[in-house]
C-alpha cells in the first residue's frame, strides 16, 4: 500500500498459468519482439531438466538462442556479471529465465544492468533501478519463490557477505509462464524447501503491516493450496493435482508478498544465506516455525485467519487456539518434510556465534522486520537465531 493509502497491484503484463502453457513459449517470446533471446538457467536444467527442451523449442521456431547456465543457488554478483557479459556477447534483445528463483533473479538483475548505467550494487534497495531492462520472460521450474511475478531480485555480494535485496518495477518480467508440468521432476528435498518458502510468502504477506485487501485474497488462497498439497507433492512427486496446486499457490504467494511485503522471516533469512550459503528456501523454511511463534501476539486475528484457511481451526475456535494450531502445524510440517535446524544443516557453532550479532543487525537493516506484526529488537533476533540453531 502506498504511503497515502492507495492500493497498488503490480504484476507481469501477461501471466499464463496452467499445465502445458510453456509449450507456447516461442510464440510469447516472438510476440513481445524478442528474436535473439539469452536463456538464463542452470547447467543441470539445461543439460538434463526442462530448460533444454524449451531451448530446442525456441530454436525450432527460428529464434537465435544463446544460453547462460552458470547460475548457482542464491545467485552472486559474479553470476549476474557473467549473464550480463553473455547478453553483450550475443547482442541479445531479450531474456528468457528458466528455473527456480536463482536463474530468475540473475536474469532480472542482468537484464536491468544491460539497459542501464551504473553497477549492479547501485540497484540494492527500493526503487533504485533507473529504467526498464531488456524484456524478460520468466518460466519457473519449481513451485517456490514466486519470482516470476515479483519486482524483487536478491543477489549475494560475496565480497561483503551481504545479500542485496532489490525491489523495483523495472525488474518485473514482461511475461510469466507458470506451468506445473515443469516441476514434476523437482527432487523431494527441494520440493520441501521451496514449498515451505512459498507458505512463508503467503503468511508474511498476510500478516505484513503493508497488507491490502487484494494481497489478502492472494495470500489466503495460497496458504490454503499449499497447506493442503505440500506433503502430497513431496511424498508422491508425480501427483499432478498436488503439483498443480503447489505451482498455483507459489505464484499467488509471490504476487501477494511482492505487493505487500515480507517480514521478519525473510529479514533473518538473508544473512543466513550470505554467511553460510544455505539455499534461500531452506533458510526461510527452518526459521518459519520459530519466528511465527514469536510473532503471533502481534496479530493474533491475522494468524488465526491463516490457520482457519488451512483448515487447522474452525470459526468456533478462539484466535488463541487457532494460533497455537498454526504454530504446531508449522513445526509438524518441518518435521514431516525433514527440514533441518541450522545446526543439522551444517552450520558450525563457532562460526554461528562469531557472526550472529552481525546477522541480527543485518536483518534489522534490511527493513523487512519493520513490516512484521510484532516489532523485534536486535537482542530478540539473536535469541530467535539461537532458537532456530
Amino acid at each position: 500500500m502506498a504511503a497515502d493509502g492507495t492500493i497498488e497491484l503490480h504484476l507481469p503484463q501477461d501471466l499464463l498459468i496452467g499445465g502445458g502453457t510453456s509449450n507456447d513459449l516461442p510464440e510469447h517470446v516472438a510476440r513481445i519482439g524478442i528474436t535473439r533471446p539469452l536463456v538464463v538457467s542452470d547447467r543441470f536444467l539445461l543439460d538434463e531438466g526442462p530448460a533444454g527442451p524449451l531451448v530446442e523449442r525456441l530454436e525450432s521456431a527460428g529464434a537465435a538462442v544463446a544460453t547462460f547456465g552458470d547460475v548457482q543457488p542464491d545467485p552472486t554478483l559474479e553470476n549476474v556479471h557473467g549473464a550480463l557479459q553473455a547478453l553483450r556477447d550475443h547482442e541479445a534483445d531479450g531474456v528468457v529465465a528458466i528455473g527456480g528463483g536463482s536463474p530468475m533473479d540473475t536474469a532480472k538483475a542482468a537484464a536491468a544492468a544491460f539497459a542501464n548505467e551504473g553497477d549492479v550494487r547501485d540497484y540494492a534497495g527500493y526503487g533504485q533501478v533507473p529504467g526498464p531492462g531488456l524484456p524478460l520472460v520468466a518460466v519457473p521450474t519449481t513451485a517456490g519463490t514466486g519470482s516470476e511475478v515479483t519486482r524483487v531480485a536478491v543477489i549475494t555480494d560475496t565480497e561483503r557477505d551481504v545479500k542485496m535485496m532489490m525491489l523495483d518495477g523495472n525488474l518485473m518480467a514482461r511475461v510469466a509462464i507458470s506451468d506445473y508440468k515443469l516441476t514434476i521432476s523437482t527432487p523431494p528435498a527441494l520440493t520441501s524447501w521451496v514449498g515451505v518458502d512459498s507458505l512463508t510468502h503467503a503468511i508474511e504477506a498476510f500478516v505484513s503491516r503493508r497488507a491490502t485487501v487484494l494481497t489478502d485474497l492472494l495470500a489466503l488462497q495460497a496458504a490454503r493450496l499449499i497447506g493442503a498439497h505440500l506433503r502430497r507433492a513431496v511424498s508422491t512427486p508425480d501427483d499432478e493435482e498436488a503439483r498443480e496446486a503447489m505451482m498455483l499457490g507459489a505464484t499467488l504467494a509471490g504476487a501477494a508478498f511482492s505487493n505487500s511485503s515480507v517480514a521478519l522471516v525473510h529479514g533473518m533469512s538473508r544473512p543466513i544465506g550470505a554467511h553460510f550459503h544455505l539455499a534461500h528456501g531452506l533458510s526461510n523454511a527452518l526459521l518459519l516455525p520459530t519466528v511465527t511463534r514469536f510473532s503471533v501476539s502481534g496479530a493474533p486475528g491475522r494468524y488465526a485467519s491463516v490457520a482457519r484457511e488451512m483448515s487447522l481451526a474452525s470459526g468456533d475456535d478462539s484466535d488463541q487456539t487457532a494460533c497455537d494450531r498454526l504454530v504446531d502445524e508449522l513445526e509438524a510440517l518441518n518435521a514431516d518434510l525433514e527440514i533441518p535446524s541450522l545446526s543439522a544443516a551444517g552450520v558450525e557453532r563457532d562460526h554461528f556465534e562469531r557472526v550472529v550479532e552481525d546477522m541480527a543487525q543485518a536483518a534489522l537493516d534490511s527493513g523487512s522486520p519493520g513490516f512484521n506484526p510484532r516489532p523485534s529488537t536486535k537482542e530478540e533476533i539473536v535469541a530467535l537465531y539461537n532458537d532456530a540453531y
